[in-house]
């Protein structure tokens, strides 16, 4: 296992059977995803024994380990998920639909005050066909090393019978691996007992167990497994994802640390930013640097996550509302003791838009994100809820919103910052840069499920 992250086998679970967008990202630079609605369930059942079984051209891609070879490796990644009326619709039996979890069974857009998807966020107000919440039913995930790539995969699985074609979002990477806002993405990822080998990634945190993704293994919570829907070829090596349209008001963003340097003369607009943030737009974490910019990384620099906030209890140097800190407390003191480490997420996403341009700052922009877990309520949902939008970890957050992707209003718009030569700053009128225009939750069933639902009888 020594010099390679991904190992060839992982006690307790087979690779070949886990949909691979779960455990490692492709680090392929284009993405389409593909909402599509089932119209005939018998065709759309042979098509995802298709997709599986070899007989499309387009196969979903396991976790099984690729050879190190660039040529090796493979042009396009395929992964699906599934809807809870897209279960329906693909003729899972009442007595299997029941054992899944109530959120999941309700769907993204019956969460939303949950989520803080309120406001502009609000489900009412989405402009995308995720809204059609009763129609989406499948959402197939295609990544590809270039656009052609994308194109090539995706047509036969657009064109797969059985299912009605609705929408499609594309991502594709921006300049040096950044987000719109100017942020280097991509850094914190939790690392899995048995896949990771910690001296490939250095990091004060602790390895997680894979039961924080996969039904039907140890979870982070002592003792306790995650109920596995019935039968456990359907449940066993799944997972649950929150898709998530996420537009971002670059303009807007600008624009406020343009204004609070102008309130605040001693305050250099990029400090703020690296402080709303937890990380310089470099990805150089404050805990590294807590006020000078720092120089760009290395491309491949894995220390970048070795920090904790132990080491700054009063958030002089990372500001206790900063969005990662906010999202990840990591070791630090927090009220829901014990729930640290416990509510990690694999997060993949990809912007979409073009690059901002100050002369066109009203051009649909944002990031295509998803949010993997094995519990979308003990961990998506208490991240997006309980932390980022309540700051119930802390009672010196409590009353207020992530300054980055919470939703923020007159009420809950405070964050508290230290300059190094002056006492706390306490900033406020912070607007919306983040708003929600679509989502939908979905079960990544394992390639054992897929072809269980494939093999069901007729509707």
């Amino acid at each position: 296992m020594a010099g390679n992250p991904y190992p060839q086998t992982v006690p307790g679970v087979d690779l070949a059977d886990v949909q691979g967008n779960i455990l490692r990202g492709y680090r392929m630079g284009y993405v389409r995803h593909l909402v599509m609605r089932v119209i005939d369930g018998a065709a759309a059942r042979a098509s995802l024994g298709a997709m599986v079984d070899g007989s499309l051209p387009t196969q979903v891609t396991s976790a099984s380990p690729w050879k190190k070879d660039e040529d090796k490796t493979p042009d396009d990644c395929l992964n699906v998920g599934i809807t809870f009326t897209g279960l329906r619709a693909l003729g899972v039996p009442e007595s299997s639909l029941a054992g899944f979890p109530a959120e999941f069974r309700a769907g993204m857009a019956a969460r939303a005050p949950r989520l803080g998807d309120v406001g502009e966020s609000a489900p009412e107000r989405w402009d995308t066909r995720l809204a059609e919440t009763d129609s989406v039913h499948l959402i197939f995930t295609v990544h590809g090393k270039t656009a052609d790539d994308v194109d090539r995969a995706s047509a036969p699985v657009r064109d797969a019978k059985g299912f009605w074609f609705i929408e499609q979002f594309d991502g594709a990477p921006l300049p040096d691996g950044t987000v719109h806002f100017g942020y280097r993405d991509g850094i914190a990822q939790p690392r899995f007992i048995g896949v990771h080998d910690p001296d490939q990634f250095p990091d004060r945190q602790p390895l997680v167990p894979l039961g924080a993704a996969l039904l039907g293994h140890p979870t982070p919570f002592p003792g306790l497994r995650w109920r596995v829907p019935d039968p456990p070829a359907l449940g066993h090596n799944g997972a649950f994802n929150a898709f998530r349209v996420l537009a971002q008001d670059v303009a807007g963003f600008e624009r406020y640390l343009q204004n609070v340097e102008k309130e605040h003369p001693d305050l250099p607009r990029e400090l703020v930013a690296a402080k709303l943030c937890g990380r310089w737009r470099n990805g150089v974490p404050l805990l590294h640097r807590a006020f000078d910019p720092p120089d760009p990384p290395a491309k491949d620099d894995r220390s970048l996550d070795d920090f904790d906030y132990d080491d700054d209890p009063t958030g002089a140097t990372c500001p206790l509302g900063a969005h990662i800190r906010r999202a990840n407390p990591r070791s630090s003191t927090i009220v829901q003791r014990g729930m640290n480490h416990t509510r990690q997420i694999v997060r993949r996403g990809m912007p979409y838009g073009p690059p901002y341009d100050p002369d066109q700052p009203d051009v649909p922009r944002g990031l295509l994100g998803n949010f993997i877990c094995a519990s979308l309520a003990a961990q998506f949902e208490a991240v997006q809820g309980d932390w980022l939008n309540l700051g119930l970890h802390d009672p010196r957050l409590s009353g207020s919103n992530d300054p980055l992707t919470g939703a923020n209003g007159a009420e809950t718009s405070r964050f508290e910052m230290h300059d190094k030569d002056s006492g706390p700053i306490v900033l406020r009128e912070l607007p919306n840069f983040v708003i929600t225009r679509g989502g939908a939750y979905t079960f990544l069933p394992s390639l054992t499920a897929l072809r269980w639902i494939a093999a069901r009888p007729g509707d």
